[in-house]
């Protein structure tokens, strides 16, 4: 049996919140559920300040959102399927030589760049509306700073370790994370989200483009979590 999956923002924060309480934090999964969590609450801090012209739209995205990663985290635990964006990630979570950025970023590919199309798609579904109506897309680029304060954040943290190692596999990988950009996930998560948008009730176009979407992020997450040099000792 499967965990309920949240249907609020402050139900998404407690399953975040009971998830970084319950893994290792050396757990590749804890790594991005960590940052994650604060993402969320900055969001309904958000939505609660006024900053969305349709917060409800936002509220809901952010629950669906988060669903898809749930759903992950719970079938794994069950020794179920992964969705195969997800699937480096979970079968290299306890992988030590693998660094917490790594982790981060390779989840945040996985969640952007596959996840929060899929995110669109049901939430314009479940409010009758669509990806080109105001102010659905204005709303979703005003998530990008969000996120960006985010990266900035672990980036800096990495950046620190990082200093401690002067190495040339460990410049290899700071040059290898500096070329991960959220805003040019973002926006690659937007595309994905219109071409599942104008397929939607074609069922077989619809998996199409959804592997033709999937299979690169797998691919990119392996190459993400390649092992380059260990990370410092805590």
């Amino acid at each position: 049996m499967t965990a309920q999956l949240p249907t609020t923002v402050d139900g998404v924060i407690a399953r975040l919140a009971a998830l970084d309480a319950e893994l290792d934090p050396r757990d590749g999964v804890a790594c991005f559920n960590h940052i994650y969590l604060k993402v969320t609450k900055l969001v309904k801090a958000k939505v609660t300040g006024g900053t969305f012209k349709d917060g409800a739209f936002i509220e809901q995205m952010d629950v669906n959102f988060a669903g898809l990663f749930l759903k992950n985290v719970d079938s794994a635990k069950a020794g179920g399927r992964v969705d195969p964006a997800w699937q480096p990630i979970f079968d290299q979570r306890h992988n030590p030589v693998i660094w917490p950025i790594q982790f981060a970023l390779a989840a945040m590919n996985a969640h952007i760049d596959h996840d929060l199309a899929l995110a669109v798609v049901e939430t314009c579904k479940q409010r009758r509306t669509t990806p080109d109506t105001p102010p659905v897309h204005e709303d979703f680029e005003k998530v990008n700073d969000l996120l960006a304060d985010a990266e900035a954040e672990i980036r800096a943290e990495f950046e620190l370790q990082l200093e401690k190692i002067a190495t040339a596999p460990a410049e290899s990988l700071k040059h290898y994370v500096s070329a991960f950009s959220m805003a040019a996930a973002r926006e690659v998560a937007w595309s994905n989200a219109t071409r599942l948008w104008k397929v939607r009730d074609d069922f077989l176009a619809y998996q199409y483009e959804l592997a033709a979407i999937t299979t690169p992020v797998g691919l990119t997450n392996v190459a993400i979590l390649t092992p380059v040099i260990p990370p410092p000792a805590d």
